[in-house]
């Protein structure tokens, strides 16, 4: 059963047990998980990746229904859901569990997807699709920060903060928490310190590594690497600029090998390339077949994993990848 993300919350959920949550707008998706399924449990929340589960599947399911059978109050997470744990959530299905909820977490799901298919037709399940947010969405959540907290704040220093957070409205949030805290000895907040504030300077950089490791510029690669000093959510957000960029080069080699076009192609594109942008995106894609795309991004998912289950080799990790890409 399809629902909207709103409409969560005004549907009882006596007999919904399962919950498939997916699409690239991870920064929302985290906000409804922890709104409408978090903040109702105070304890017996567990979090899994699918990987751990198909490794051990029978511990898992047998976890599932020792739960059911002995415990209140239970929600199970499953982060980075494939179609790969499709047989596995059919079995738990069919099994009576009343007392656990079981949340999937995907990325973008194909129409043809065998677990998307199977809730979308399913009354007694829930999928949500989640959209990439557009500027007029992260600009209301801006509003309604700056309004509840009593800052004001320009239109330009707005547009500067949605766009240094690139569309991901987790950034955008420590952004904004980052102003109220400096808020609260000012009245008064200026561009030039909100500019300074925001490291928009980093953002630049980081940006700039991922257009020129994507251009297979190797020894600019590593100079701007070695200048830059990157934290483990630096880290993070230089692999969602990557993911970001190699969408939508893409969704652009797609279109291309239908319309034979390149400039059609670009076009096409929503949110629209800026035209500042549009020849580093004509340059990167000269570079990269749509099997070298496809197979960047599954790396990049890959190394998300890897660095955010061993934060103290994340630089290693990381950069390990970025000279592997621009070679």
């Amino acid at each position: 059963m399809i629902v909207k993300s709103g409409e969560l919350s005004k549907i009882p959920d006596e007999k919904i047990n399962f919950y498939l949550l997916y699409g690239i707008n991870t920064g929302f998706i985290e906000e409804v998980i922890e709104k409408n399924f978090i903040s109702n449990f105070s304890k017996n929340i567990f979090n899994y990746n699918e990987k751990e589960i198909l490794l051990d599947r029978n511990n898992f399911e047998e976890n599932i229904l020792n739960f059911s059978l002995f415990d209140n109050d239970k929600l199970i997470i499953v982060n980075r859901a494939t179609d790969k744990i499709f047989d596995i959530i059919e079995k738990l299905s069919e099994t009576k569990i009343d007392n656990c909820k079981i949340v999937l977490k995907s990325s973008i799901l194909e129409k043809k997807s065998k677990l998307r298919n199977y809730f979308e037709k399913s009354k007694n399940k829930i999928i949500i699709p989640f959209y990439e947010d557009n500027y007029q969405s992260l600009f209301s959540i801006v509003q309604k920060y700056l309004k509840k907290n009593n800052i004001k704040l320009s239109t330009e220093i707005i547009n500067l903060v949605i766009e240094k957070t690139k569309g991901d409205r987790i950034f955008l949030k420590k952004e904004l928490e980052k102003i109220y805290s400096f808020s609260l000895n000012k009245k008064n907040i200026s561009f030039p310190e909100i500019k300074k504030l925001t490291n928009v300077t980093l953002n630049s950089d980081i940006n700039e590594l991922a257009d020129t490791c994507l251009l297979k510029d190797l020894k600019k690669t590593q100079k701007i690497l070695n200048e830059m000093i990157l934290s483990n959510e630096d880290n993070i957000k230089l692999l969602k600029t990557f993911l970001l960029k190699l969408k939508k080069l893409k969704v652009i080699s797609k279109k291309f090998n239908e319309v034979k076009n390149l400039e059609n192609a670009i076009s096409s594109i929503k949110p629209p390339i800026f035209w500042k942008e549009k020849d580093m995106v004509i340059r990167q894609f000269k570079k990269l077949s749509l099997n070298d795309i496809s197979l960047l991004i599954k790396e990049i998912n890959n190394l998300e994993y890897k660095i955010k289950k061993n934060s103290n080799i994340s630089d290693l990790l990381l950069q390990d990848y970025i000279f592997k890409a621009a070679s």
